[in-house]
């Protein structure tokens, strides 16, 4: 039975999801214990892997045979399979996506407790569960693209959840401030639009792909290359993979796609955690990972022009970290601060992932061990940050943080666990955070001599380090220090069943950091050395500590004072007001503006792309042809409604009723019957 866990890990949740409109007309509390049961399940049997295939943690892989591979459909003379791909990246990836994801929907249960639309929020949240854990298992590109739309349409659904705007006359911002302000309807729209474009991208790569080498499976791509080859032949294989780019850096939220993840805030703070620590963007560098071992060997034994592909990756990675860092350090909003940060730390990972490209020997298994360690720590204390950003959002019943302030005794579980969420953000010792972004930075610094465009990159990630300790300690003064704002009356610290996870998740954090240097870090790089084939790489070369080790600690404390000693002076400790001093300093004036309008990349692309849109579908409306099409579409719509209520009105519930109807039909078969036996 152990053996089929890969395939119920991702089926369960799903099940769930089936289910729950069935236990809503049951009663309520089987509707949300049962969505929460089905997520835990699915969660255990992410943790059994590792007893069905105990060799995992030895760094071996398992797939292509029975059960975890099984016939699906035959196109021509082709038999496509349908699999699970069990190795220690698909494991880790399911057990973070499934206990994660079971702690949000524990929250859930207390932060959605008096929603109207209950049944629409744990459907679609075990779906969301159930596709990511089917994306991370499948051994195939078209089996990943299910679980792929399946996340891209689960977070349309719950990031538009409340898509009933509030009246005017309440004033209340959904999301954006100023002039980009947006509905919850407007923001999940975005995120499903913004997203497509990448994955029509990424759908166009993987079918180049399969042209040459006749498979999807990613074992397979990785055992003969000759498709590489081959499309190297016909000048295709870098066009290639830079489309296959555009599904990652959409559902990561990497430039230029990196403007639907601040504005999917307008969602609740659990699908925000949900989406930020253990789902959606994860799925990016998730791939990126998976396809890294192909990319990497064929760069080194088909075609070095496939170095390309990494300096792309690279460069966007850097530029987008740093880039969402300093949005961060503006934002009013105390979500969208935290959803600045993901893009910013997936942006870390992209450039590690990047950098590693370049590396041999020991050097990428570290650089690849980096990446995976800081996703686990990032979807920990970002998990965090956002479950109890939504405890204190649900106390002042505000999403803005100059509307808070004064709560760090009151809410004491909350404080302590976004201190600890927003101090492992930072890289602060011996947190978990600190152990993984030392690891990025030594990668960075052991590729200097191999790439001197690394040195810019370094810079960029080394700012983002005192950016991240600003908006970090903004947010913490900002929310819990000074007691000058009104608060809400009855407001105190969140119920068990909220602060319960995210407190779970703090210690967590804790433990990890504290473990970090005794053992962790040997095991990831362990625990993925047999992933990357560098006995494969003719320039295969020893693990060596480089001269410039050094720069890493000195640089990166020489940041955090930069970053913490004006948030410290303005936030926590308040002596100086931040407006005043701003506002005496006219160039500081446009810099915050500038910052605060997002670079205005945000402005541009419904300038250059969503308003034109607009204007020419309303210009076309009006052309008689189009618009005489589109009203006799809508007469059809009403036909069809009216035949609806007409035949509505035949269920009316009455038992004589039904069995007179039952009776005429039976009357009415046996005539026709008849009629065609007698003329036969």
């Amino acid at each position: 039975m152990l053996e089929y866990t890969p395939w119920l890990c991702w089926i369960i949740p799903i099940l769930g999801a089936v289910l729950t409109p069935l236990f809503a007309k049951i009663h309520q509390k089987l509707m949300n214990y049962g969505a929460v049961i089905f997520s835990f399940m699915g969660a255990v049997m992410a943790s059994l892997m590792v007893f069905a295939y105990p060799g995992v943690l030895e760094g071996k892989s398992f797939a292509n045979f029975f059960p975890l591979s099984v016939e699906w459909i035959k196109v021509g003379e082709v038999q496509v399979k349908v699999g699970m791909l069990v190795d220690p990246l698909s494991v880790l990836m399911a057990n973070l996506v499934g206990w994660i994801g079971f702690l949000i929907m524990v929250y859930s249960l207390g932060y959605m407790h008096d929603d109207p639309c209950l049944p629409r929020y744990w459907f679609f949240m075990n779906l969301f569960i159930g596709n990511m854990l089917l994306l991370v298992l499948s051994d195939n590109f078209i089996q990943l693209l299910f679980g792929w739309e399946g996340v891209g349409l689960c977070s349309y659904a719950l990031i538009g959840f409340w898509y009933k705007d509030l009246p005017e006359e309440r004033h209340v911002k959904w999301v954006g401030e100023g002039i980009e302000e947006y509905s919850p309807s407007h923001a999940g729209m975005k995120a499903f639009l913004t997203t497509r474009v990448g994955d029509v991208f990424m759908l166009a790569a993987i079918f180049l792909i399969y042209s040459q080498a006749q498979t999807f499976n990613f074992v397979e791509l990785q055992e003969n290359l000759e498709w590489c080859r081959n499309l190297a032949n016909i000048g295709l294989l870098i066009p290639t993979l830079l489309l296959l780019l555009g599904g990652p850096f959409g559902k990561s939220a990497q430039i230029p796609f990196m403007e639907w993840l601040p504005d999917a805030m307008a969602g609740p703070a659990s699908v925000s955690a949900l989406i930020h620590a253990a789902t959606m963007v994860k799925a990016g560098v998730y791939l990126l990972a998976r396809l890294f071992p192909i990319f990497y060997l064929a760069m080194h034994t088909c075609s070095p022009n496939i170095s390309i592909y990494f300096q792309t990756i690279a460069w966007i990675g850097g530029l987008t970290a740093f880039i969402a860092a300093t949005q961060a350090m503006v934002s009013r909003e105390l979500k969208k601060v935290w959803a600045y940060s993901t893009v910013s730390q997936i942006g870390y990972m992209m450039l590690t992932l990047g950098v590693a490209g370049f590396l041999t020997g020991d050097l990428v298994v570290a650089a690849f061990s980096a990446v995976l360690f800081h996703l686990v720590s990032h979807a920990l204390f970002k998990a965090t940050l956002f479950l109890s950003s939504g405890s204190v959002i649900h106390a002042f019943e505000s999403r803005f943080m100059d509307e808070m302030g004064g709560v760090r005794k009151i809410m004491p579980f909350t404080f302590f666990s976004m201190l600890i969420g927003a101090l492992a953000l930072s890289g602060i010792p011996p947190l978990s955070g600190f152990w993984s972004k030392e690891g990025i930075l030594k990668t960075l610094t052991a590729a200097f001599s191999v790439n001197p465009q690394t040195y810019i990159l370094f810079l960029f990630a080394i700012l983002t380090v005192g950016l991240t300790f600003f908006y970090s300690l903004r947010a913490l003064g900002l929310v819990f220090l000074g007691n000058k704002k009104p608060k809400p009356e009855g407001l105190r610290e969140a119920p068990l069943l909220m602060w319960f996870p995210y407190l779970t998740l703090a210690v967590v954090t804790i433990i990890l950091g504290i473990s970090a240097p005794l053992f962790l870090e040997r095991f990831f790089h362990h625990f993925y050395s047999q992933m990357i084939p560098v006995q494969r790489v003719e320039s295969f070369l020893p693990y060596k500590e480089t001269s410039l080790e050094w720069v890493v600690p000195l640089s990166s404390t020489f940041m955090l004072l930069m970053g913490g000693i004006p948030a410290y002076y303005f936030y926590l400790t308040r002596k100086k007001d931040i407006k005043t001093f701003i506002g005496l300093k006219p160039k500081l004036k446009k810099i915050q503006t500038f910052l605060f309008r997002r670079w205005y990349i945000n402005l541009a692309y419904y300038k250059i792309f969503v308003y034109p849109t607009i204007i020419l579908s309303r210009k076309a409306y009006q052309i008689p042809e189009l618009s005489g099409l589109d009203r006799f579409n809508n007469l059809i719509a009403k036909g069809v409604i009216s035949l609806y209520n007409q035949l509505r009105r035949t269920h009316t519930g009455i038992f004589n009723d039904y069995m007179a109807g039952l009776t005429g039909g039976l009357i009415a078969f046996l005539i026709i019957f008849l009629l065609v036996w007698l003329g036969g």
